[in-house]
């Protein structure tokens, strides 16, 4: 019974020491800045080995940034040059501190300040809007902020 119950331990700690290493490894080092300048996006792009694809649209400019992990971060740049939006998705999580520049602070204290530390994330203040989702291997996210929406710009061309 004790013999039985030391393997049944064992296996969770190991199980734990493969999971912590993956999950701290999952983050990209560095992405565009949410109301940055978009000159941001060459410099990102250098620093995770990105590919850099970019498509022009008549009222915003998309930088697609592809990571080696697969994962690729799109930013959504206004004709003022400064980066109003935000999108992720693939295998692991953009680093949000780096993504969301100064206004990570206040999404931290909204996430904090929710009830709900499982599941979708959604958080919707004046001056900024966050939704993150997913499982493992899966994510997906977006991140703007609403009055810096070009016009004529929908939400639902962020994504």
């Amino acid at each position: 019974m004790i013999n039985a119950r030391a393997r049944q331990a064992r296996k969770i700690v190991a199980r734990f020491a493969l999971i912590i290493p993956c999950g701290l490894g999952a983050a990209l080092p560095a992405h565009a800045t949410l109301g940055g300048i978009e000159a941001s996006v060459f410099a990102d792009q250098s620093q995770i080995s990105a590919t850099l694809r970019t498509m022009p649209n008549a009222r915003y400019t998309i930088h697609e940034l592809r990571a080696p992990s697969g994962t690729v971060v799109r930013e959504y740049v206004a004709p003022t040059g400064i980066v109003f939006a935000v999108a992720w998705q693939g295998p692991s999580m953009p680093d949000l501190r780096q993504v969301l520049g100064s206004h990570f602070d206040e999404y931290v204290a909204a996430v904090a300040a929710s009830r709900n530390r499982r599941g979708p994330v959604s958080v919707q203040l004046p001056g900024l809007v966050v939704q993150s989702g997913g499982h493992m291997r899966g994510f997906i996210g977006k991140a703007y902020v609403p009055e810096t929406l070009p016009p004529g710009v929908s939400l639902d061309d962020v994504r």
